[in-house]
């Protein structure tokens, strides 16, 4: 058993049928915050993602054995309990479960559950203060409700693509799973918002978020612009809608980023770039006539900043206050001092592993800092032990392996 979670979530016990991305993260968060989260997946058919690699093994490890190195990261946090939900003991067993439960979070595909006799309907009969959260691809009715919902499906549907990638370019999607990560931060919030409504009226809810309606609700800006005039988003590479300078501008080795878009950081720009006849030029008066103007006014940016390097550039542009970054990869991220000093990346322990490195949480609360426990653990480590809990003795458990049941 982990031990007891502290957090503003402590006491609140979430159980997750999650695979891959969008359940996972959301009750990783929940996990974050104090909530304890118990993963429940099928012994023969666990979440994909302990399939996929990059594989860690450690000292502890079995023969040949070796555990997802994102799977390890992305259900920290999280006890494991291996439960087949169609065979009548495992179910049984996970109706237990429920009963002392405060919320269900799932991304299976919509009617899923239901087919086993475990969906919102049923189970509201009998748990009326269960928070139930769905997150899928195209939401739990609706045309497209049935189909399958990946992350760059979402990403195609609701217009990201659209506007992603090198104007006159191939399609491009986000390079992370954007759909998936929002609906995921959108599932985890709508259920806080059930409980803490629970707190008022001791009813439960059903939470229902999907894949597409979160990538459609990041379209802050074209929609301002498509509701207003009717014009259509396109690509723009790394620039801003409306708003310019604001984009990256190359420097002699590599790119650099930068927003100069009001009256103080326009004329720091210029400053920085020693073109004052830029800062006099009519075309550039104000953020709005400088976007209208933008192809000539980045290529009088980029006549001076190629002459520079990415460092150069940079302390130029913050002597005189410009907002600008690097662009970094990852390898430089994931080693990035200011982070570092922050605390922000830590080692969670695991059970077969060496202490696997985590990506810390960004909430940061002044009464205490998010939980730090484990790493996403090995299929069916808490099977006992929750079981247990259960009331269900060993020879009981032992059976329901044996069976298959349990893992």
């Amino acid at each position: 058993m982990t031990s007891a979670p502290e957090g503003p979530l402590a006491g609140l016990t979430v159980l997750e049928i999650g695979v891959f991305m969008a359940a996972p993260f959301a009750t990783m968060q929940l996990a974050d915050l104090g909530a304890r989260v118990i993963k429940v997946e099928n012994p023969a058919a666990p979440d994909p993602t302990r399939a996929t690699g990059p594989f860690l093994s450690g000292p502890a490890s079995g023969a040949g054995e070796r555990h997802s190195s994102p799977f390890a990261r992305l259900n920290r946090n999280k006890e494991s309990v291996a439960l087949d939900l169609k065979s009548a003991t495992g179910r049984g067993a996970f109706l237990r479960l429920l009963g002392g439960a405060d919320a269900l979070v799932e991304n299976l595909r919509p009617g899923a559950l239901s087919r086993l006799g475990l969906g919102p309907d049923e189970l509201a009969e009998r748990y009326p203060a269960l928070v139930y959260a769905s997150a899928s691809g195209f939401g739990q009715d609706g045309p497209l409700a049935d189909r399958p919902g990946l992350d760059i499906m979402a990403q195609a549907r609701s217009g990201l693509m659209s506007i992603t990638g090198i104007p006159d370019g191939d399609p491009a999607k986000v390079g992370v799973p954007i759909c998936d990560l929002v609906s995921g931060l959108y599932t985890a919030l709508a259920v806080t918002a059930a409980l803490r409504q629970r707190d008022r009226d001791g009813r439960g809810q059903r939470v229902d978020v999907s894949l597409l309606e979160a990538g459609v609700s990041l379209a802050v800006w074209e929609a301002g612009t498509y509701f207003a005039t009717g014009a259509i988003g396109r690509p723009l590479g790394s620039a801003h809608q409306t708003q310019a300078p604001y984009q990256a501008v190359r420097c002699r080795d590599g790119w650099v980023t930068l927003g100069a878009i009001t009256p103080k950081t326009w004329a720091g720009l210029c400053t920085a770039l020693d073109r004052p006849q830029l800062l006099a030029d009519p075309r550039y008066a104000d953020s709005a006539t400088r976007h209208t103007h933008r192809a000539e006014l980045v290529a009088a940016i980029e006549a001076v900043t190629e002459g520079s390097t990415a460092a150069e550039l940079v302390a130029a542009l913050e002597a005189e206050g410009v907002p600008c970054a690097p662009i970094n990869d990852y390898g430089q991220v994931f080693t990035d001092d200011h982070l570092t000093r922050r605390d922000y990346f830590w080692e969670a322990e695991h059970p077969e592993l060496d202490p696997v490195r985590q990506l810390g949480s960004p909430m940061r609360l002044s009464g205490g800092p998010a939980r730090r426990g484990g790493a996403g653990p090995i299929l069916g480590e808490h099977t006992r032990a929750v079981l247990g809990e259960l009331g269900y003795t060993a020879g009981e458990i032992d059976a329901m392996i044996e069976a298959g049941a349990a893992a």
